[in-house]
C-alpha cells in the first residue's frame, strides 16, 4: 500500500479586520541639518545668508572701529605719560650731576663754601630726591630701580658732608672722601639713572609707534564691510531687478562714513603725534642729554684742578662731556644757535683755565677762574648762562610735546564708544532692508 506525504499545514495569519481603517506608516522626522540647510535653499534662503553675513560685518567693523580708536586714545595717552616719566629721570641725572658740580667747585673754595652754592647743591639733591619718589608713583614698573638709586644717594651724600668736614680744616683725606662720592655717583647712582632713561625711551617708543595702529584697524574693518554691502546689494539688484534697497545702502553710507572720519581722525592723530615726536620730544632729548652732560664737564674741570697734576683722567672725562655736548647741541639746528654761543663761552673759559694749571704751572688763577673770583674772565657766569638758557628751552619743549599730545588725543571723535552702536545700527538696517524683500516671497 502507497503512502501519500501530506503538505505541511498552513499557518494562520490574522488578516485585517473587515471595515477597519488601515494606519500609513509614519514618515522619517526631518533632520536638524536638513531643516537648516533647507532655510538657506532658493532665494529665500539666499537672502537669509547675505542678510546674516552683512549684518554679522557690520557687527565686527563696529568692533574693529572701538578697537582702533582704543588702541590709538591710548597709545597717545600712554605716550604722554612716558615721555612725561622720561623728562623725570631725565631731571633726576640732571639734578644729581649738577650737586656733583657743586660739590666739587666748592670744595676748591677750601673752608667754607659759598652760601648760594652750599644751597643750589642742596636744593639739587631735594629736587632729585623728591623726583624719585614722584617717578616711583606714576610708573610703578621703575619702583624698584629707584629704591636702589636713593640708596645710592645716601652713601654720596655721607661721603660728600665727610669731605667737606675734613676739607673745612684742611685736611688732605677730605678729596679722597670727595673722589669716592664721585665714584659711587659715576658707578653706582648713573647707571641706574641711563637704565632708567632707556627704558622709559623704549616705552615711548613702543607708543609712539603703536598710535598709527588704530588706523589699520578702522580702515580694514570698514574695507572688508563696505566689500560685503557691495556685494549684497549687487545680488540683490540682479534677484530682485531693483537697483537700489534703501536700508542696506543706508547700512553701507553709515559705514562708509564713519571709516572716512574715523580714518581722517586717526591718520591726523597720528601725523601730529609723529610730528611731535620728530620735533618737540626730540629736541626734549637733545636737551636733557646737553644739560647733562655740561654739567657732567663742569664736575671734571673741578676735579682736574683738584687732583693738582695728576688729573689726565678727569680731563680725558671732561673733553668726552664737552663734546657730547656739541653732538647733542648740533641736533637743535638753528634752534641751538643760542645756546652754543653760550657753550663756546664756557670753553673758551675752561680752556684759559686748563693753560693756567697745566701750561702756566698758574694753580690759584686757574682756580679763580674756575670759582669765579676771577669777576672779569670765569667760567661760573659762562656755565650759569648755558645752564640758565638751556634749561628755559627744556622747560618750553617739554611742555609742548606733554600738550600736543593732549590736544591730539582730545581731536579723536567719540568713535571708541559709538563704533559698536554704530555696527549695530548697520546691522539693523541690512535686516531692515532683507525684510522686506523676503515678505515678496511669502
Amino acid at each position: 500500500m502507497t503512502q501519500t506525504q501530506s503538505a505541511p499545514p498552513a499557518t494562520w495569519a490574522p488578516g485585517p479586520a473587515a471595515g477597519v481603517p488601515q494606519q500609513a506608516p509614519a514618515a522619517p522626522a526631518p533632520s536638524r541639518r536638513g531643516a537648516v540647510a533647507g532655510w538657506f535653499d532658493g532665494t529665500p534662503g539666499r537672502m537669509r545668508a547675505f542678510l546674516l553675513l552683512a549684518a554679522a560685518m557690520s557687527v565686527v567693523f563696529g568692533l574693529a572701529a572701538a578697537q582702533g580708536f582704543s588702541q590709538s586714545d591710548g597709545a597717545l595717552d600712554r605716550a604722554q605719560a612716558n615721555a612725561a616719566q622720561l623728562v623725570r629721570i631725565q631731571a633726576i641725572h640732571t639734578n644729581l650731576v649738577s650737586a656733583n658740580a657743586d660739590a666739587t667747585n666748592a670744595f676748591l673754595v677750601g673752608g667754607l663754601e659759598p652760601p648760594e652754592q652750599r644751597q643750589h647743591f642742596v636744593d639739587s639733591l631735594a629736587a632729585a630726591a623728591g623726583l624719585i619718589a614722584e617717578a616711583a608713583t606714576a610708573q610703578p614698573a621703575d619702583r624698584e630701580v629707584l629704591g636702589e638709586l636713593n640708596k645710592t644717594l645716601i652713601t654720596y651724600e655721607g661721603l660728600i658732608e665727610q669731605a667737606r668736614a675734613n676739607n673745612r680744616q684742611g685736611l688732605p683725606i677730605g678729596s679722597q672722601y670727595l673722589k669716592d662720592a664721585n665714584s659711587v655717583l659715576q658707578d653706582d647712582s648713573l647707571p641706574l639713572v641711563k637704565a632708567l632713561v632707556e627704558a622709559n625711551e623704549k616705552r615711548v617708543d613702543t607708543e609712539f609707534d603703536g598710535i598709527g595702529y588704530g588706523t589699520i584697524w578702522v580702515l580694514v574693518g570698514g574695507l572688508l564691510s563696505l566689500v560685503v554691502f557691495g556685494i549684497t546689494l549687487r545680488w540683490l539688484a540682479r534677484r530682485t531687478h531693483r537697483y537700489l534697497n534703501v536700508p542696506i545702502a543706508a547700512g553701507a553710507a553709515l559705514v562708509l562714513l564713519t571709516t572716512a572720519v574715523g580714518g581722517i581722525a586717526l591718520a591726523g592723530a597720528s601725523s601730529s603725534a609723529k610730528d611731535t615726536r620728530n620735533s618737540e620730544y626730540e629736541r626734549t632729548l637733545a636737551l636733557s642729554r646737553a644739560r647733562i652732560a655740561a654739567y657732567d664737564a663742569r664736575s671734571n674741570e673741578s676735579l682736574t684742578l683738584i687732583a693738582r697734576g695728576s688729573g689726565d683722567e678727569f680731563d680725558k672725562a671732561y673733553n668726552a662731556a664737552a663734546a657730547e655736548v656739541d653732538n647733542q647741541l648740533g641736533k637743535l639746528g638753528s634752534d641751538g644757535a643760542g645756546l652754543q654761543n653760550a657753550w663756546n663761552s664756557y670753553k673758551t673759559v675752561h680752556k684759559q683755565v686748563r693753560d693756567a694749571d697745566a701750561n702756566k704751572g698758574n694753580w690759584d688763577g686757574a682756580v679763580a677762574m674756575a670759582v669765579g673770583h676771577d669777576k672779569t674772565n670765569n667760567s661760573v657766569d659762562t656755565f650759569s648762562a648755558f645752564d640758565t638758557s638751556s634749561n628755559d628751552q627744556l622747560t618750553q619743549t617739554s611742555t609742548a610735546v606733554q600738550t600736543k599730545l593732549k590736544d591730539a588725543r582730545n581731536g579723536l571723535p567719540p568713535i571708541g564708544w559709538l563704533g559698536v552702536p554704530i555696527g549695530i545700527a548697520a546691522a539693523l538696517l541690512v535686516a531692515w532692508g532683507m525684510s522686506q524683500r523676503l515678505e515678496e516671497y511669502r
